[in-house]
């Protein structure tokens, strides 16, 4: 069956304060946002209907809007109250938030000093990114040609939109060859992310994922770390180079769309997926699903 596209469902969306029914939650064409990418959105999980870090996810949309600057008129509670709402009203069991910030249209510069910033949040039902068989025999990435910027080039640490047209012609490049994804290293060719996931390699039983100074540290990637320490498999954050990747028993991809997905292959390196990614996939499906009050 074909997926219906995402303007023509049933529901409803929060936008600045209210619930618009679905079909009518529309934007003009020159949305200052949709000029010049100069949004900030966030990728939310609810499993059974809990949203699972609720909080961490809405502190991370409000320190994006400061980097990028933009003048956030809800706050913390307002904007958790709005995705519970989303949820609720939704009937949402497992499924994706997406809260969006974006400027308005009252001025199309690339100055928004005087622009109005709205709030948008979408909810729907969405139980995996990946397929079945790819969760289970695991992805293939092929190394992209486009790379990560530093830190001084481009607002690196915040979800901003405009930073995700690399994520697309990565995508589109590993997509072009047969691939499922890319693996995009940063400007000094060291290994980076996914073009929507972070990276982590498996060797001798003890993981290893890059120093994230280029890229967004996902709250994934941050979870999945303190259930490795709980399960006493030793972490280390540093710089790891493409060649190192021969050398490698296991590799794996996490983000909140990504969950924990097995990787199979990169360019031509062939992986199985392992004790260590299957032990870390079955407590993260584990803790996502826990009673919200234990979260």
């Amino acid at each position: 069956m074909a997926m219906l596209p995402y303007d023509d469902r049933d529901g409803f969306i929060w936008i600045d304060g209210k619930m618009t029914p679905w079909r009518e939650a529309k934007v003009h064409f020159l949305t200052n946002t949709l000029q010049y990418g100069s949004g900030v959105f966030e990728g939310i999980r609810a499993y059974n209907g809990n949203i699972f870090k609720l909080r961490e996810h809405v502190l991370r949309l409000i320190e994006g809007c400061k980097i990028m600057d933009m003048r956030l008129p809800y706050t913390e509670e307002e904007i958790s109250n709005a995705c519970l709402e989303s949820v609720r009203i939704n009937k949402i069991s497992n499924g994706y938030l997406r809260p969006l910030v974006w400027h308005g249209t009252d001025d199309v510069g690339i100055s928004t000093h005087n622009i109005k910033t709205h709030l948008g949040v979408a909810t729907w039902e969405w139980p995996s990114y990946f397929s079945v068989a790819d969760q289970e025999k695991g992805i293939s990435l092929k190394t992209s040609p486009w790379r990560r910027p530093p830190a001084e080039c481009a607002p690196v640490h915040a979800k901003a939109c405009g930073l995700y047209m690399i994520s697309t012609l990565s995508k589109h490049n590993a997509e072009n060859a047969g691939y499922t994804d890319s693996l995009m290293l940063d400007y000094r060719g060291r290994v980076a992310e996914l073009s929507i996931a972070n990276f982590f390699t498996v060797k001798n039983g003890e993981l290893h994922t890059p120093e994230p100074g280029c890229f967004l540290a996902g709250i994934t990637r941050s979870t999945v770390i303190d259930l490795a320490k709980k399960n006493g498999i030793k972490v280390y954050e540093r710089v790891i180079m493409p060649e190192e990747l021969k050398d490698m028993d296991e590799c794996f991809a996490t983000g909140t769309a990504s969950e924990v997905t097995p990787i199979g292959k990169i360019d031509d390196i062939i992986y199985k997926p392992g004790p260590v990614t299957k032990l870390l996939k079955a407590e993260y499906e584990k803790l996502v699903r826990m009673p919200s009050d234990t979260l």
